[in-house]
């Protein structure tokens, strides 16, 4: 017996094929300009927020440049302290304490951004249904309370 009948031919074709075909569209692209990235979207809306866990187990939500308290979101928010949690895990990875503010922009194409500067994590609310996006883009337009964060008692961080 040969070697050659051990190993058929079509497979190695085919994935000759394949890896040609692809090389040959990404030339194409690049030459005719369909490779182009897709233009920046306008951001319609745009906040710097801090976010604080309490003593109480509540999180209190300030405008990172006047200390300005947006909410206090008791335990009814499951989406938006599960969201956090995720950033402060890896702020506490990277040894970054809570005081760097958080981006949450809102764009023209109604996608809702909220993007850690201090890490470089970026989450696309969209992304987990209309109900959850709402609970972070109420806060693009909520009035800042009259207290400041210095009200209540404050505890670790998210």
């Amino acid at each position: 017996m040969s070697a050659h009948s051990f190993f058929p031919r079509a497979p190695l074709v085919g994935a000759f094929l394949m890896v040609t075909c692809s090389l040959g569209l990404a030339i194409y692209g690049r030459v005719t300009g369909m490779a182009k990235p897709i233009p920046d979207r306008m951001a319609m809306a745009s906040r710097n927020l801090r976010f604080a866990d309490r003593a109480d187990g509540a999180v209190v939500v300030t405008l990172s440049d006047t200390g300005q308290v947006l909410e206090v979101a008791q335990g009814q928010n499951g989406f938006l302290r599960g969201t956090l949690r995720g950033f402060a895990r890896q702020r506490k990875e990277n040894g970054i304490g809570q005081m760097p503010p958080m981006r949450l922009t809102g764009y023209e194409d109604g996608r809702l951004i909220l993007f850690d500067p201090s890490t470089g994590r970026q989450v696309d609310l969209e992304a987990f249904g209309a109900t959850n996006e709402g609970v972070f883009a109420q806060l693009l337009t909520m009035a800042p309370q009259s207290e400041t964060a210095a009200a209540g008692p404050q505890g670790g961080g998210s």
